[in-house]
């Protein structure tokens, strides 16, 4: 399932998803808490966003992604905990630039996806579909006749 951060930070609804057993795919918040360990037994609560800052170039690989306009992004994928969730799950952090201090646009996130399948390539092409599926299920209803389009 692909969801966007208005369902990715809501933690009950994650939670009720994965009693269904579905993986999903979601954007997060810049201010969400994750916990990461930083030693062997050793976790630290961190926001996204200083998570991101934190993070050194070589975690970030560049990947390309052959939209209308081809456009190359840096993802770093980290495994982390959610406070009211048991076990880890892979966030990814996506940036339009090679380092945190150049990017101007940064966006963040979650999978339950098994971190050996969660690549920081599946993750942001998989999620840059969404756009797609947004704007097919918005023609959809249009022909169905659900919603109408002024011109």
């Amino acid at each position: 399932m692909l969801i966007d951060a208005g369902y990715g930070n809501n933690t009950t609804f994650l939670s009720e998803l994965e009693k269904r057993r579905l993986k999903y795919l979601g954007g997060l918040a810049k201010n969400r808490n994750v916990i990461i360990e930083i030693q062997a037994n050793k976790r630290e609560e961190i926001r996204l966003d200083d998570l991101a800052e934190s993070l050194h170039m070589e975690a970030f690989t560049p990947i390309q992604l052959n939209l209308d306009k081809p456009k190359t992004v840096w993802v770093a994928p980290v495994e982390v905990e959610l406070s009211q969730l048991e076990g880890t799950r892979t966030i990814a952090i996506v940036m339009n630039a090679c380092s945190f201090q150049q990017a101007s646009d940064l966006d963040y996130f979650i999978t339950n996806v098994d971190g050996s399948t969660a690549t920081a390539e599946s993750i942001v092409t998989t999620y840059s579909q969404r756009n797609w599926v947004d704007g097919f299920y918005r023609e959809a209803l249009v022909l169905v006749g659900a919603i109408r389009i002024s011109n």
